[in-house]
């Protein structure tokens, strides 16, 4: 793998260091670093591991700036062709989530902070993992910012156990004890209720020595020379020293007896606690954030109250005078450190995400109806899932049609939306956008094809959406098939899109998954349908979507061809179709000599498939279950009228296509004054199609 960390500068920092470290253990681990930021002091560090950095200002908030580093970064990505990018703050994280989707390169983040929940801060949770250093990190990002909790991946930060010599310090009362405070010096580090805690032990511990390191940011000095003037005020100026910036962490940590950590604000992880806990520094921490998965109070460390300045300097003086606790409690935490916060096992935790996201591909794949159209779809799907093996594969179906395909082993999560529904209709869409967008897709296969499915795909940010180019939404998708009016067989059509996937063909087979309850009710129906052993069982589909009124053949015709069926065949009419068509049925029925199984509106899709599946042969015009009966493998008389049989039926063979030549056919009109092109075929087709049927299976 070549993974590029992204980040605002490589000065000292816990942050920093952390890139760095890690930085480290891919190269040993065989992997590819690269790292973008603003440079710093810890560049020259990075480059002595083989590591190659870009120096781009990747740390300004300007909107221009953040504009102008996206084509940078993706070229970047392009040349060094980058598996993953991993952002380590907001600015970059814009940055690179833009070059990353326009460079096809996948997306994680590390959320360092409690940030705010504006708008700014959420691209924090936009990685396909959101790497949190803390427990309460993790809960934030969840309940605050909305990142799904399987997107979490928890990893605390690790050092190298190696640069921290453990000691165990001397802290009785009479020699100089060395009190120290590591941090930049801005108000939520809690400087002033350290200071004000420094002036009460004072005034009980003589020979104290207080070193604080670290600076304010650039800018804000203010608040640094507000925090000298307190320990002025307070008479500490003798006990105290102010260190600035350092990065010989672990020689400063070698000279303390004790370690503050005062934070008013949750802190994301703490990383100076660990270090001290390796060098054998006993704490003292406020108790916030993430600082309570670091320090056990009483075990390894103790914890106090935020902005208690009384609490903290009791907390220093019970370690200054109590050495048995102050040695027992930096041996507890070098063994908490040594277990689960050391470097190589961050590494190792971070490199398995990496590994994770690398291999795993989700593709969205849009088809909300109708009934047929979404059968006709299933040989796709298996060709996908043969392309992408591992993949998780999704669905975006109509609720209507769920029981078709949700017993489909090609998909592994089927989302439903009701376009029809018009109520509500903007708030649902919205809802239904969000929801895809946290599942964080890597493309979408839109096989629906309309504005709606390619809006809808586009917003579900995906960075890739195959599609035919189809009317004013064609420019939603990033990969475009060719004419969508071409006529060909309507798998051909689907292939066209496939192809750009790089699936070259597939095996046509259609199919449906009855259920076991099913195929018992079914029985159960035939047990008292009057049916004799071995009769011929004959399918017709009378009706046909009420939409497409032009798609039926006459009522009476069929009428015809079920009582020339019963009388020369013997057969038993089986009449299939919908519960809008129930008086249809009525009607069909008292037109016919013999009694029928008449199940129109009674079977759900599973059963009417059961059923379809136990005729010899299947009547029907372009409709739903005329796919149902290629998919389960019966024969096929299809009536077709002003729709195109080459554009419409389904695979299979030796399905019996009858179709009038007139000029006005395909017409594609779902109401005509004529109705020729259905009225002109006869019973007398009809019948002689079906017999050539049953000879077959003879």
């Amino acid at each position: 793998m070549k993974i590029l960390q992204i980040l605002p500068e490589l000065n000292v920092g816990g942050v920093e260091r952390g890139v760095v470290d890690l930085a480290r253990r891919l190269v040993l681990a065989g992997h590819q670093a690269v790292v973008i930021s603003n440079g710093g002091r810890l560049v020259s560090q990075l480059e002595s591991l083989g590591v190659k950095h870009y120096l781009l200002p990747v740390n300004k908030k300007s909107l221009f700036s953040i504009w102008s580093m996206i084509k940078k970064v993706e070229n970047i990505l392009r040349k060094e062709n980058v598996s993953i990018v991993h952002a380590r703050s907001r600015v970059p994280a814009w940055i690179a989530y833009f070059a990353c989707r326009r460079s096809n390169t996948k997306f994680i983040t590390t959320a360092h902070g409690y940030y705010n929940t504006h708008f700014f801060s959420r691209v924090m949770g936009w990685g396909k993992r959101v790497i949190t250093p803390s427990q309460p990190i993790a809960k934030r990002m969840i309940e605050q910012f909305g990142v799904p909790e399987e997107k979490i991946r928890l990893v605390p930060r690790g050092l190298d156990l190696n640069e921290f010599s453990f000691q165990k310090k001397d802290t009785v009362p009479g020699n100089e004890v060395v009190v120290g405070f590591i941090g930049r010096i801005t108000p939520l580090k809690g400087h002033v209720y350290f200071i004000k805690a420094i002036s009460k032990v004072a005034r009980k511990i003589p020979g104290l020595k207080v070193l604080i390191v670290g600076d304010s940011p650039a800018g804000k000095h203010n608040y640094k020379e507000q925090i000298m003037l307190l320990a002025r005020r307070l008479g500490l100026t003798p006990y105290i020293k102010f260190l600035g910036t350092r990065a010989d962490i672990p020689d400063i940590l070698a000279e303390l007896d004790i370690l503050v950590m005062a934070s008013t604000a949750p802190e994301a992880f703490g990383r100076v606690l660990i270090e001290a806990g390796a060098a054998g520094i006993p704490v003292v921490a406020t108790k916030i954030g993430g600082v309570v998965d670091i320090v056990d109070n009483e075990k390894t460390g103790l914890l106090v109250a935020p902005r208690d300045p009384q609490q903290m300097a009791e907390a220093i003086i019970r370690l200054i005078k109590d050495k048995n606790l102050a040695v027992s409690l930096a041996e507890a935490a070098r063994e908490k450190v040594a277990k689960e916060f050391n470097l190589d096992l961050m590494a190792e935790r971070t490199i398995n995400v990496y590994k994770e996201v690398e291999k795993e591909t989700k593709i969205l794949i849009t088809k909300f109806g109708s009934a047929g159209d979404l059968i006709l779809v299933i040989p796709s799907l298996r060709a996908i899932r043969k392309r992408f093996p591992g993949s998780k594969i999704t669905l975006l179906v109509e609720p209507g049609y769920l029981e078709i395909i949700q017993r489909c082993s090609y998909l592994d999560d089927i989302v439903t939306y009701d376009r029809r529904q018009k109520d509500r209709f903007l708030k649902r869409t919205i809802r239904l956008v969000n929801r895809l967008k946290q599942v964080d897709f890597d493309m979408v296969i839109d096989f629906q094809n309309t504005l709606r499915s390619h809006l809808i795909s586009y917003l579900s940010c995906a960075p890739k959406r195959y599609g035919y180019a189809r009317g004013i939404g064609k420019f939603l998708l990033t990969d475009k098939a060719g004419d969508f009016k071409a006529v060909m067989p309507p798998l051909k059509h689907q292939l066209r899109v496939l192809n750009l996937l790089g699936i070259d063909k597939m095996n046509e087979k259609l199919e449906l998954w009855p259920s076991k309850e099913d195929e018992k009710k079914i029985s159960n129906l035939f047990l008292n349908s009057g049916m004799k052993p071995g009769q011929l069982l004959v399918g017709i589909n009378p009706g046909g979507s009420k939409r497409w009124v032009t798609k039926r053949w006459p009522l009476e015709k069929f009428a015809k061809l079920s009582n020339r069926l019963s009388q020369q065949l013997k057969a038993k009419i089986l009449i299939t179709g919908i519960g809008e068509e129930t008086e249809l049925g009525k009607k069909l029925v008292s037109l016919m000599k013999k009694n029928p199984i008449n199940v129109i509106g009674r079977t759900t899709p599973g059963q009417l498939a059961c059923l379809i599946k136990r005729c010899q042969v299947y009547v029907t015009g372009d409709s739903a279950p005329m796919h149902v009966a290629a998919a389960m493998g019966t024969k096929l008389v299809a009536l077709f009228g002003p729709t195109n049989p080459v554009r419409h039926l389904p695979s299979g063979n030796g399905h019996i296509v009858i179709k009038k030549q007139l000029k006005c056919s395909p017409c594609y009109k779902p109401n005509c004054l004529k109705h020729s092109c259905m009225e002109e075929i006869t019973v007398d087709e009809v019948l002689d199609a079906v017999k050539k049927q049953l000879e077959k299976n003879c």
